[in-house]
């Protein structure tokens, strides 16, 4: 999948702040003692392990912001698959300002290419049918529109990006309302017309209860594929269905199959391991 760009206005202030920590008080005085001011090298980017790139622009504007001298030509793209070995960029300039800038640039593109490997795995692990797999808000403060980014770079699609672009009421939000009717009553009064409403549900009789109220869409959250199929038969078309819960690669297929047409995950964005990625001389 080839993903729309962030623009740079919006990656600048993440890649400067994980600068800013990383330098401290004093800066890189390892390099600064070590490499010669006018030192210039060739590195590359590998991958170390098979997977899906994404993060990119991240490590081109962590080199650049280092050092505007230092040239970031990319030897793949954001959605790209590699393997071990395979190059993903060349990295050519002053080498302080390479040094400097190589553990920023690649925390940022192993941690973002491994939430698009991860979400590579699981969009491959229902393929065959309609379901789509979605990331969370479980994202790393500060970082959400870099880690939903990649999600869509591994071929995944987003939930919403925050608590004020769609309504999302969920079981605790029921139970100080005291029924799905009197919380979805409330969210009307208070949302805008072009807000959409969505509503978690835990059995098929809340579901019941949900259909007559016509939302835009049901959270199916931690049931059974056969208990998944009879709500979607419930559901008939009606609003969109969305599964959650405890979701792996394995039983992802099964939950596909009942019929779903959404399948939020959290882990992809709070706990998928990284792509291992390496910054060689070349």
């Amino acid at each position: 999948m080839d993903p729309c760009p962030l623009p740079d206005l919006m990656i600048e202030p993440i890649i400067r702040a994980a600068l800013l920590e990383d330098l401290g008080r004093a800066g890189d005085i390892t390099s600064d003692a070590i490499i010669p001011q006018d030192y210039r090298t060739h590195m590359v980017i590998t991958a170390r392990q098979h997977g899906v790139v994404a993060g990119l622009d991240c490590a081109r504007l962590a080199f650049r912001l280092m050092d505007p001298a230092i040239q970031f030509r990319p030897a793949a793209r954001d959605g790209a698959k590699v393997g071990p070995g395979d190059i993903i960029a060349h990295v050519e300039g002053p080498g302080r300002g390479v040094l400097t800038g190589e553990r920023t640039a690649l925390n940022l593109l192993c941690r973002l290419s491994g939430i698009a490997s991860a979400t590579a795995g699981l969009v491959e692990a229902v393929s065959g049918h309609k379901a789509q797999i979605v990331c969370t808000r479980k994202t790393t403060p500060g970082l959400r529109a870099l880690e939903k980014y990649a999600v869509r770079a591994g071929g995944g699609s987003n939930h919403r990006f925050g608590l004020d672009d769609a309504v999302l009421v969920k079981d605790n939000h029921i139970a100080i309302a005291g029924s799905v009717r009197e919380a979805v009553a409330r969210v009307r009064r208070h949302a805008g017309h072009m807000v959409k409403i969505e509503v978690e549900v835990d059995t098929l009789t809340q579901l019941e209860e949900l259909l007559a109220l016509g939302v835009d869409a049901v959270l199916l959250d931690n049931m059974s594929p056969e208990t998944l199929k009879t709500a979607v038969g419930m559901v008939g078309g009606r609003m969109i269905t969305e599964a959650s819960g405890r979701v792996t690669r394995e039983s992802a297929p099964a939950i596909a199959a009942a019929g779903v047409d959404l399948i939020s995950v959290g882990w992809l964005t709070h706990s998928a391991p990284i792509l291992d990625l390496g910054l060689d001389t070349h």
